[in-house]
Parts: C-alpha cells; sequence; structure tokens
C-alpha cells in the first residue's frame, strides 16, 4: 500500500479536487510506449502507400543534386542557393511524413489520459538539474526497470525485423538485377512492409504499459484519510467558522423580522410561549400574512416590540401555535384559519373605531393536525 511522507496509507480514491489540481500541473496518464507504437504504425502505414512517390521524388532530388551544371562549377556563388533550393524542395516532399506524424503524437496522448493543456508543465524545474538526483534515478529501480524494458523492447523488435527480413531475403538479392529506378521502388516498398510488421510488435510492450500507467497514475493520486479531512476542511470550511456564520445569518434574518413587527396589524400570544404578528391589506393581499413569530425569548421580543407601537395584543393560544407550526415569513396563513383569523382581525378593526361593544370570538376553529409539528410540516411540503 503506497504511504505519504508521514507514513499514513494512501487507501482512499482521489477527490475531484485532487484530480483536478493534478491535471492543472500536468499530471495525466500518460503511455510512452503506446505514442511510441501510435507514431511507429503511422508512419510506416504512411511509407506504405505513399512510400513508393516518395523514394521516387527524393531519388530524384538527389540526381538533382550531384548533377551539377558547369555554372555552379566555375561560380561558387551559386552554390548557397542551389543548396537551400534543394533543401526546400525536400522538406516540401516530406512536409505530408511530418504532418501524419506531428497529428498521430498530439492524438495518441489524448486517447489514454484525454486532452490537457496545463501552464504549470511548462515551468521549469531546478531540482531536475541536480546531477546527484539524477545518478540516483539512473541506478534506481525504476533505472533498472526502464533499462530492462529498453533491451527487451530491442530484442523482440529485432526479432520480428530478423524473420521479416528472412521471409523476403530473395527478392532483396534480386533487387541488384533490377534497373536502379525500379529497384529504388521496390526497396521502399519492401522496406516500409518490414518496417510496419517490426513496429507492430511493439503492441505487445504497448498493451502491457497502457495498463500500468493508469493504475499507477490512480495510485499517484490517491489520498490519506487526512488529507480528505484536511480538503474537505479547506473547501466547506472548518466546523465552527460554518457554525459562526449560520448565527450570523440567523442574527440577520431575526434583525430583518423583527423590523417588520411595526408594520403588523395584531400580534396573537400564546400567550408566552408562542407568538405571531399578522398583516392584511384588503387591497393587494388575497390573505393575512405572517410577518414575524418566535417562541419564548423571540416571543417576548415580539411581544414587547408591538407594545412599543402601539399594536394590539390578542391571547388566542390555538391559533397562535397553529400559524407558528403551520405558516413560514411572508407566507399567507392557511386555509383553515381564515375564519379564526378574520374574527381575530374583526375585533382588532372594532378596537381600532374605539367600539364600546368590540369583543373577541369565543369560537375560534382550528383544525387539530395544525397543533401538530410533525402534521404541520408535512402540509408545507
Amino acid at each position: 500500500m503506497a504511504e505519504n511522507e508521514n507514513g499514513q496509507e494512501r487507501s482512499e480514491q482521489p477527490t475531484a479536487k485532487r484530480i483536478r489540481e493534478a491535471r492543472e500541473k500536468g499530471q495525466v496518464a500518460r503511455s510512452r510506449e503506446f505514442n511510441t507504437f501510435a507514431m511507429l504504425m503511422a508512419g510506416g502505414s504512411f511509407l506504405l502507400l505513399a512510400g513508393g512517390s516518395l523514394a521516387g521524388k527524393l531519388s530524384a532530388l538527389v540526381i538533382d543534386a550531384w548533377t551539377l551544371e558547369r555554372g555552379l562549377i566555375f561560380d561558387t556563388n551559386l552554390l548557397v542557393p542551389h543548396l537551400q533550393d534543394l533543401f526546400g524542395r525536400a522538406f516540401f516532399i516530406l512536409v505530408p511524413l511530418f504532418i501524419v506524424l506531428t497529428a498521430v503524437a498530439m492524438l495518441a496522448p489524448i486517447m489514454i489520459g484525454g486532452a490537457n493543456f496545463a501552464t504549470k508543465a511548462f515551468m521549469p524545474k531546478f531540482s531536475k538539474l541536480n546531477p546527484i538526483s539524477g545518478i540516483k534515478r539512473v541506478f534506481s529501480v525504476q533505472g533498472l526497470m526502464e533499462l530492462a524494458k529498453g533491451l527487451g523492447k530491442f530484442f523482440l523488435v529485432g526479432t520480428v525485423a530478423g524473420l521479416a527480413i528472412s521471409t523476403i531475403w530473395g527478392s532483396l538479392i534480386s533487387l541488384g538485377e533490377q534497373p536502379v529506378e525500379s529497384a529504388i521502388l521496390q526497396t521502399a516498398h519492401m522496406a516500409s512492409w518490414i518496417f510496419l510488421i517490426a513496429s507492430s510488435a511493439l503492441l505487445v510492450v504497448a498493451m502491457m504499459d497502457v495498463p500500468f500507467q493508469l493504475w499507477n497514475h490512480q495510485k499517484q493520486l490517491k489520498m490519506t484519510l487526512q488529507e480528505i479531512k484536511d480538503e474537505f476542511k479547506e473547501t466547506e470550511g472548518k466546523p465552527e467558522v460554518k457554525g459562526r456564520i449560520r448565527q450570523m445569518q440567523h442574527e440577520m434574518a431575526r434583525r430583518r423580522m423583527m423590523s417588520e413587527v411595526p408594520k403588523a396589524d395584531v400580534v396573537i400570544t400564546n400567550p408566552t410561549h408562542y407568538a405571531v404578528a399578522i398583516r392584511y391589506e384588503a387591497a393587494t393581499m388575497r390573505a393575512p400574512k405572517l410577518l414575524a413569530k418566535g417562541s419564548d425569548e423571540v416571543a417576548a421580543a415580539i411581544r414587547e416590540l408591538a407594545q412599543e407601537h402601539e399594536i394590539t395584543l390578542v391571547e388566542a393560544p390555538r391559533v397562535a401555535r397553529a400559524i407558528y407550526f403551520t405558516t413560514e415569513l411572508e407566507q399567507e396563513i392557511p386555509g383553515g384559519l381564515f375564519v379564526a383569523v378574520a374574527r381575530i382581525l374583526a375585533y382588532v378593526y372594532q378596537l381600532k373605531r374605539h367600539d364600546p361593544d368590540a369583543e373577541i370570538s369565543s369560537e375560534l376553529p382550528v383544525p387539530e393536525e395544525y397543533l401538530d409539528p410533525r402534521s404541520a410540516r408535512r402540509a408545507r411540503r
């Protein structure tokens, strides 16, 4: 089991944040063996398809290079432009091969670890320039493994290439009896086949290396339990900080709620445990709305604020509890409480008109399920 510098086991799968940070640093799964195999196969396939034409153009270029005109021999100033022309023609002949190899070199890594462009990967790492560290890497277990893998690839490719050459040895010997141009084309064709067959031997190495690189990359990204806890704290915040934030949010919400109490028409109380502030405007509201509610200390604060602003307090324990359990702030009271609240508001309006006959009805219907907090919460949902 992999361990970190503190000796803790990296037994946990990497989080999305860990994977994202690794990709930003350029740490993605890559297989050099698969990249080499893909480029060799692409180059061999291109040479097999266009090798004859390529060989013909290059042979014509060689003939032109060694066919010097009289003026070039006696005027050395013309040799430089002549060489520039030869290099330019050679470059344009080989451009299609360069394009194919470049495209494969870019696409092959994407097939393993996906597309990734990380600017941090371009930053120089001076630790790699340390010769002592370099020697340690060369003679480390990883270095020995790379050496063994290189020797294995050499013998594998050499063996396959030798077998391929042995099958066409007769054709190779007969090339000496053919005209130069046809011999060149035939040689290019056979060389392309031998190159492609020898390169295909690396498929075995690539098939072994790709799963290993994927597994090794995942292993390197694994985390300890402590690292996951630290990341969670960093991402979500420490519990005490989150608790303080929640407390501040509750205080702010409470202050906003208390600022609405002076706008209420009536405050209905339990009389001591619950208090709810109700407002109703017939012109703009379909039903009375809850402006503030609270229990115990908050209820006492609501009652005190209502008295300061001369808002009528009405003791109706069942109605106060029902509204507290069933209604959220700025919401309309439920339909089952319309009659009870309407009678309380009628009583309040009578008081405001200084009606000597003002009295609250003794019949304030409240559904029993509104008095059960659990049933009330289900009703709100």
